[in-house]
């Protein structure tokens, strides 16, 4: 399958952009890739599972760019809602003032790990605000929301009322309902079930509509198991006053989906009432999104069943449905790892202070350490397991005895036979053009990969080319030959191939490695030519008579002392 933020200017302060030249996207140049992440709820710190996300969409976006698109990237916070309403109360604070205190840690992370979103969201935005009420106005007059009194079971945690088909065999709640009390309420509702006969028919014509396949067959099943069922979309005021006010009942505030879902539109300028000065995107050059990049668990109802029909409702054509990409979750033990569950890792030694917090991991291998682990020990779609060890061998192994070992290496050596200035020679064997072959065969092996995301693939081609290489430098011995003169032009020819390699994986790991990236071309004295793309890279980047840098630690190895 090929398939924002708050008063505008105290937002762009706010944007976890240090570094950052502006947005790539530029009004008026025609669709460009628009991808989104989830929003993170702010009612509690960052984990792992949303520096994963974040990460992975970080990349993909990079990517897209390298190989030569046009790219806008959407990351934000939802700040709304009951739960941060009854956090802030139990902190003693304002909601005003705790979602700014949380939305800065997400914020602050993600500038330490190289996330770099064009947009952020921040669903406090006034601009947002007027998009959600647009469409609640619209379709409330259409007939499409009404209001009724409903008694039932209310799940506290999920914010929602239960049906008797979420009940477990043995007719109880389960533990992810958290606690389950009865209640009657009257609220407003909007007529779901008037459009699932719709999404049931698009997804079926549609196939290639979510990421990996196989979700796209879980969410057919349960859009046929929701028919009939209506979606409650307001809380009174007389128990959650922070939210969105309904535009056509002010006693009333927006519950969650049409608020934290119209994110991706609103923040990409649909129904922009300023275009051209309020700082928001031209819709036409983004819309339909390209990759909704979401969690497995978020996928049913909210982003596959509730997102499309309120866009179908909307007005929004068939053609401009939005595409989601799918990623699965990180364990611990078997049990998805969350904020609000501890599980203890039994490794014999630890390192990490704590596995869930992305900063405590970065602590010790780096934002890019951390970034490489997220990326390369998962397929993206599926799960995976995280573990001390399992970091610090990625880390150890991949990074500091591979990649890090061959920089180190050529530079050193360049340095010691060739005074740190490459010579371009004649010399050549089955060796040198066996390391030109794979070097040079990595874009094409990567933009195959990345049609379907599999960025681990894009990574374990990278770190084969650099034991590809490592091996090159071991078999035809430049520090033995250096020892008679007249093998010159050899040892001249062998660096000139490990140092021109070096320069191609930085630019293949630029989009998942930013930082090490930036770090491995300034040792090599390179910069690469401004809107280099992966179409870009021939074999002879760096031109005879190119100095070299000077080589420090690109990867310095964690210790880790023997048990006992």
């Amino acid at each position: 399958m090929q398939w924002g933020w708050g008063s505008t200017s105290a937002a762009e302060d706010r944007l976890p952009l240090k570094g950052w030249a502006g947005p790539s996207w530029v009004g008026g140049m025609g669709k460009q890739f628009y991808i989104t992440t989830a929003i993170d709820y702010t009612n509690g710190a960052p984990h792992i599972g949303h520096a994963y996300e974040k990460i992975l969409a970080d990349t993909m976006a990079r990517f897209k760019r390298l190989a030569g698109s046009e790219v806008y990237f959407l990351s934000g916070l939802d700040q709304h809602g009951q739960k941060v309403q009854l956090s802030a109360e139990k902190a003693g604070v304002t909601p005003e003032v705790f979602v700014r205190e949380v939305s800065d840690r997400f914020i602050a992370l993600w500038d330490r790990l190289n996330v770099r979103p064009d947009g952020w969201v921040e669903t406090t935005d006034v601009r947002h605000k007027r998009v959600v009420q647009d469409m609640l106005q619209q379709l409330f007059d259409e007939g499409q929301i009404y209001k009724k009194s409903l008694r039932g079971w209310y799940s506290v945690r999920q914010e929602q009322f239960l049906n008797e088909k979420d009940r477990e065999a043995d007719g109880s709640w389960g533990g992810q309902w958290g606690l389950v009390e009865e209640r009657e309420e009257e609220n407003y509702y909007f007529r779901l079930s008037d459009h699932t006969a719709w999404l049931r028919g698009y997804l079926e014509t549609h196939p290639d509509m979510i990421y990996p396949a196989n979700r796209q067959t879980q969410l057919l099943n349960a859009v046929k198991d929701s028919e009939g069922v209506d979606l409650c979309i307001s809380r009174p005021k007389s128990r959650l006053t922070w939210g969105i006010p309904l535009p056509f009942d002010d006693d009333y505030v927006t519950f969650v989906w049409f608020d934290a879902l119209t994110n991706y539109a609103s923040f990409a300028g649909f129904r922009d009432r300023e275009p051209g000065v309020s700082g928001l995107p031209r819709w036409e050059d983004l819309w339909p999104c390209d990759a909704h990049v979401i969690g497995k668990d978020i996928l049913i109802p909210a982003h596959g069943i509730y997102w499309p029909i309120m866009l179908h409702a909307c007005g929004v054509p068939d053609e401009q449905m939005p595409k989601i990409l799918v990623h699965g979750w990180w364990n611990m033990k078997g049990k998805k790892v969350s904020k609000s569950e501890k599980i203890e890792d039994d490794s014999v030694v630890k390192v990490i202070a704590d596995l869930v917090d992305p900063n405590a991991i970065a602590d010790v291998v780096g934002a890019d350490g951390l970034r490489y682990f997220l990326l390369a020990d998962i397929a993206t779609g599926g799960d995976s397991d995280i573990s001390e060890e399992r970091i610090l061998v990625r880390y150890n192994k991949d990074l500091a005895d591979i990649l890090g070992n061959l920089l180190n290496r050529t530079l050193n050596m360049a340095r010691k036979y060739l005074g740190g200035t490459l010579v371009a020679t004649t010399h050549d064997s089955e060796l040198h053009a066996g390391l030109r072959e794979a070097v040079v065969a990595l874009p094409g092996k990567a933009l195959g990969h990345m049609k379907t995301w599999q960025i681990h693939q894009v990574l374990a081609d990278i770190i084969d080319g650099a034991r590809l290489a490592n091996e090159f430098v071991d078999k035809t011995a430049p520090f033995k030959l250096a020892k008679d003169p007249a093998n010159a032009d050899a040892v001249a020819s062998i660096m000139r191939h490990v140092a021109e390699a070096m320069a191609h994986f930085s630019v293949m790991l630029s989009p998942a490695m930013p930082e090490t990236a930036a770090r491995i071309q300034g040792q090599l004295g390179w910069v690469p030519p401004v809107g280099l793309t992966l179409g870009d890279l021939r074999w002879g980047m760096l031109p005879d008579g190119h100095v070299l840098g000077e080589p420090q630690p690109l990867f310095p190895k964690v210790q880790v002392a023997a048990a006992g």
